[in-house]
């Protein structure tokens, strides 16, 4: 279950939740609320399995890209020793052989400079939705914590004052 759908039934609950008569409050299954909230927990990690994840892509991306330069570099050794018979011919060979592997660092270098700006784009999106996630939550919860604790104190308020009024009352008739 993704955090957005648990987020929407918090919604859900809140919705269906009793209103608390004379305010603006509202009373919600304390239990249920739990419930979501350890489902949100359980699937926090999602999270950061797919940064690990994307961490371990890139790695690959970079051991492919190594891998790659050095079979080019390779080829171009390759072509220069079959070239070595004359003098003329070496020279063009060291050249030829110069240029590819020049032209193997780069394109080695931009493979990996690519797949670390997209590692780092990938990291940096999780950490920021796992970071908008958690505040989110927080306030949340801090907003239900709050309303359950302002209910709970009127209704012992509440409480009080009916108890007061029936000792009153009780009193009333004893005296008469």
């Amino acid at each position: 279950m993704k955090i957005d759908e648990i987020l929407g039934m918090m919604d859900g609950l809140l919705d269906k939740s009793t209103a608390v008569p004379f305010s603006n409050k509202r009373m919600i299954d304390a239990e249920q609320m739990r419930e979501y909230i350890d489902s949100i927990r359980l699937n926090m990690p999602e999270e950061i399995n797919k940064a690990k994840e994307t961490e371990i892509e890139y790695k690959n991306i970079i051991a492919n890209a190594n891998r790659e330069a050095e079979q080019i570099v390779r080829k171009a050794e390759e072509r220069a020793k079959a070239m070595v018979a004359e003098e003329e011919i070496i020279k063009q060979a060291r050249e030829v052989a110069k240029q590819e592997l020049e032209r193997a660092k780069n394109e080695a270098d931009n493979t990996v400079a690519e797949a670390r700006t997209l590692a780092d784009q990938i990291v940096g999106a999780a950490k920021d939705n796992e970071r908008k996630i958690k505040t989110a939550l927080s306030a949340t919860l801090e907003k239900t914590l709050t309303d359950a604790e302002n209910t709970l104190q009127r209704a012992c308020a509440d409480v009080a004052k009916t108890k007061l009024a029936v000792e009153r009352v009780g009193g009333k008739d004893i005296a008469e």
